[in-house]
């Protein structure tokens, strides 16, 4: 098994710096390289954008978070910092149908309907009588805010007057504008008057809470059997949403893979010796990210999760042995890989009875004529002696082309 990864080590370098069993000069294979590095870079490129081609979870369910985090909230006024939210978030931004619509137009997939039936109770909630009513609650908050600073001011001053009272100091020498007495009723009045905006502030949001258009969003929002049909939803593409990923990603190197490998048998054929190497280069390019990708199947996606869940099954539920179970795992998978491609799809013997029947060399697979008993190209010897009827037969066939008996 050693002998056989290191000669196909050794066919792997020929074949990248070799043309026509000819090795290349420096600067080709500098050009070469660069030309690798620059398609390599643009075939992970084009995995990037093919990954985000589909529509990711939350793009699929772009109010789940918002819709959860409402439920989980427990304050009073949530339901009218909802609908706060909902009318200044209108101002600013686009409106949350076309928002989704545009989510639809760019990826492959669309905004579930739970959340389009979201967006469109959600964009009933801004009329004009709702903008009204939190303009004039803006503008009261800021009139508290106004009149806090003036208490603030005023209390500063009503201590300081007190104290020069009690010293006895005379009102004209003063360093304050207000008197104490003044200063309680000042103070007295904002007080009086901020508890008044403060009413007046809590009836316009009891207002907006209930008004016709915006219940029918707070009833969503509300509803038991919905946002569990969403949540089912959202964590069903969270679950296939990496598989699909990898699997879109593996259809865009197949193509690629394909047309290296075709364009690469027949340079060889052909006897096209910088084309067979260029081609080489690329089939070796879109290899490996296509081995990332495999690899990436056994660390996200579904496969990865049923692996887990069995793991901790097995395991008995102590996470940190999962990586004990991946490490030992994917050897013994690698593996049977291995052993499956030595015995099947690179058995030298199946390879042998297919370059004899083309006419080509036993191991390095290059065109040769029938008479010769060594492979000009790398000077392999395609006959043995049969050790029944002592005449030459091929090396790696199982039966003696002379007399027919099992040699192997």
């Amino acid at each position: 098994m050693l002998n056989s990864l290191q000669r196909h080590v050794r066919r792997f370098f020929r074949k990248s710096n070799q043309v026509n069993n000819e090795p290349i000069n420096k600067v080709s294979l500098v050009i070469i390289i660069l030309v690798d590095l620059f398609i390599l870079s643009n075939v992970f490129w084009g995995l990037h954008d093919v990954g985000n081609w589909p529509i990711t979870p939350q793009q699929q369910h772009p109010c789940y978070s918002d819709w959860s985090n409402y439920r989980q909230q427990t304050e009073d006024d949530k339901a009218f910092e909802f609908l706060q939210s909902a009318l200044g978030r209108s101002q600013v931004d686009l409106a949350l149908q076309e928002n989704y619509q545009q989510i639809s137009r760019d990826h492959l997939g669309q905004v579930s309907e739970l959340c389009t039936e979201y967006a469109s109770r959600y964009e009933q909630v801004d009329t004009s009588a709702n903008q009204q009513r939190l303009a004039d609650i803006n503008q009261r908050q800021n009139t508290i805010a106004e009149l806090a600073v003036a208490n603030q001011q005023i209390r500063e001053q009503y201590d300081s007057t007190l104290l020069e009272s009690l010293a006895g100091q005379p009102e004209e020498l003063s360093i304050n504008t207000v008197e104490a007495a003044e200063a309680k009723r000042e103070l007295d009045r904002n007080t009086a008057q901020i508890a008044t905006l403060e009413a007046e502030i809590g009836s316009l949001e009891a207002e907006i809470v209930a008004d016709p258009n915006s219940q029918p969003i707070l009833d969503l929002l509300m509803d038991e059997a919905q946002f569990a049909q969403l949540e089912q939803q959202y964590e069903r593409a969270t679950f296939w949403h990496p598989t699909l990923e990898i699997f879109l990603q593996g259809l865009f190197l197949i193509p690629l893979l394909a047309i290296a490998w075709a364009v690469h048998q027949l340079a060889q054929r052909r006897g096209y010796g910088l084309v067979a190497l260029l081609s080489w280069h690329l089939l070796v390019i879109f290899t490996v990210p296509l081995i990332v990708k495999v690899f990436q199947i056994f660390q996200v996606g579904a496969l990865f999760t049923v692996l887990t869940e069995i793991a901790l099954v097995l395991l008995g539920g102590l996470q940190f042995l999962v990586s004990y179970f991946y490490i030992f795992l994917i050897p013994l998978l690698g593996f049977g890989l291995i052993k499956f491609c030595q015995k099947v799809v690179f058995n030298p013997k199946v390879q042998a009875a297919g370059r004899v029947q083309k006419g080509r060399c036993i191991r390095c697979a290059k065109k040769i004529h029938r008479h010769e008993h060594h492979c000009p190209h790398c000077g392999y010897g395609q006959l043995r002696e049969c050790p029944v009827c002592h005449e030459s037969t091929y090396r790696l066939l199982p039966h003696c082309r002379a007399c027919g008996a099992k040699v192997s």
